[in-house]
């Protein structure tokens, strides 16, 4: 193997040496063939490239129009599987929940975010007059579970009512007044508490979840007895007096429809459903609400709308 490989060496050393003596010939040869080779190749190659160009644009263009789908946002990302759910979900009637509300607490219908608050308001014939004697604390929206109704066992109007309330020393009222002819009087914010229910059966607080707890500063209240040692549901609570005298006849209608759009109104504020009530219920022993109240009581519980 040594001989054979010298061999090849010999060889290759002498035929760089025939190569070196004709150069200038042989480069001449050289270059002109690569000139030639060149001018042929060139423009083929060139339009073959922008063939292949146009070729990949066209594909590329098919592709995004084929395979691309509309995005709603502007940030070109592709949806995710919440927002895909959230898309399919858009259809379907749209419901406003109290977001802080307790998870032990009971849990309110939901109502149809028809109509804001402010345009359940505008149907209302409401008169402010707020007294700061009757406000007992705060009363945020995730506290509020029940709508309170009385009778003032008075035929007195609204304001002579909230009057009366803010000169006896007891401290105590109601949020609203609905007059007999439908008219309204608002004497303290939805979103505080207002000493209209007082002390319940012993035992209710558990019955309706109303913790008896710091928020209410409980001024101008004093036990009535252990039988009713329970103390809750004010801060709980929306209160609305009708003025009426049990025994003295129906209710009007033009108060009746003004206590349907009111209790509209409070659920459009708060955007759930809160469960109604009379006082007695919350009492036993109580005058309000009257006989007189009891079918439109069934009716407010079941439709939120007095019996026709």
């Amino acid at each position: 193997m040594g001989h054979r490989a010298h061999f090849v060496e010999t060889d290759n050393s002498r035929s760089n040496s025939t190569c070196k003596a004709a150069h200038p010939l042989f480069s001449g040869i050289v270059l002109f063939r690569i000139f030639c080779f060149t001018a042929i190749l060139t423009p083929l190659l060139l339009s073959g490239c922008s063939t292949d160009a146009t070729t990949h644009q066209a594909s590329s263009n098919d592709f995004e129009i084929t395979v691309e789908e509309p995005r709603e946002a502007t940030t070109g990302m592709p949806k995710t599987a919440d927002e895909e759910k959230d898309g399919q979900q858009g259809d379907e009637q749209q419901y406003v929940q109290t977001p802080d509300r307790p998870e032990d607490a009971p849990r309110a219908s939901r109502v149809p975010q028809s109509s804001s608050a402010d345009d359940a308001r505008e149907a209302l014939n409401i008169t402010e007059d707020y007294r700061s004697s009757f406000v007992h604390g705060d009363k945020p929206a995730r506290f509020q579970k029940y709508i309170v109704l009385h009778d003032t066992e008075s035929n007195g109007d609204a304001q002579s009512v909230i009057d009366w309330w803010d000169s006896n020393g007891n401290l105590v009222a109601a949020h609203f007044v609905v007059n007999k002819d439908g008219s309204i009087w608002q004497c303290a914010p939805l979103d505080s508490i207002v000493h209209h229910a007082g002390f319940g059966d012993t035992g209710h607080n558990e019955k309706y979840g109303t913790t008896d707890e710091s928020r209410d500063d409980k001024r101008g209240t004093a036990p009535i007895g252990d039988w009713a040692a329970d103390y809750g549901m004010n801060s709980y609570s929306i209160g609305i007096e009708m003025v009426h005298v049990g025994g003295e006849g129906s209710y009007p209608k033009a108060q009746l429809e003004a206590v349907d759009k009111l209790i509209a109104y409070i659920d459009s504020y708060y955007g759930f459903e809160s469960e109604i009530i009379d006082h007695k219920a919350w009492r036993s022993g109580n005058s309000d609400t009257s006989e007189e109240f009891a079918e439109h009581l069934k009716s407010y519980q079941r439709t939120r709308r007095h019996a026709s």
